[in-house]
């Protein structure tokens, strides 16, 4: 593997490491609903300007790392990882050709938070647990209208400053490069 392949590899570790911290650290206020998190408001910015892998891989290993440290590690953490995740799918389709706005993170989290509800608030408590599908559907109901109040005021506020500051901040990069011509010029 050249340097350059490494150099761009390894880039932008800086910034996903900060946004994994800011995101379990909010994830981590006692007493908060289950379903008022930061991972989509984060995933989005990603999701824009670096596409799907990266996008996947951060909200995928967002979720495994909160279960692991809260030591909440089920079946569940695998389904919701991989759910998460898939919306980076949709997340990169989407803005493929819209701006980085407040707008369009609000309209994308209510469509993906609408999808991800569906996706797991009726599978796992079936397939997994025994519910009855109407008991999945009625509960889904108010965790859904939750989960959206959260995500979209996520995505209104916490999106564009995470996409402005952190994503697309220059400074925030690691190069590769850059230190091994330090540290050359400095022998």
């Amino acid at each position: 593997m050249s340097v350059m392949s490494l150099d761009r590899q390894f880039r932008n570790w800086p910034k996903f490491i900060l946004a994994w911290t800011i995101s379990i650290l909010l994830r981590l206020i006692p007493f908060r609903p289950a379903n008022i998190e930061p991972i989509l408001a984060m995933q989005m910015p990603f999701a824009k300007r670096f596409g799907f892998s990266t996008a996947f891989m951060f909200a995928f290993l967002n979720i495994v790392l909160y279960d692991v440290i809260t030591n909440k590690v089920g079946v569940w953490t695998i389904i919701t990882a991989s759910a998460y995740g898939s919306l980076a799918l949709f997340s990169v389709w989407y803005f493929k050709n819209r701006k980085s706005t407040a707008v369009h993170y609000v309209i994308n989290a209510v469509i993906a938070t609408i999808i991800y509800d569906t996706v797991t608030g009726l599978t796992i408590g079936p397939l997994f647990f025994g519910q009855s599908f109407i008991a999945a559907l009625l509960g889904q109901i108010p965790f859904t209208l939750y989960h959206l109040i959260g995500n979209v005021s996520f995505a209104l506020v916490l999106s564009p400053i995470v996409y402005t500051f952190l994503v697309s901040n220059p400074a925030l990069e690691f190069s590769l490069i850059k230190k091994l011509e330090i540290n050359k010029t400095s022998l």
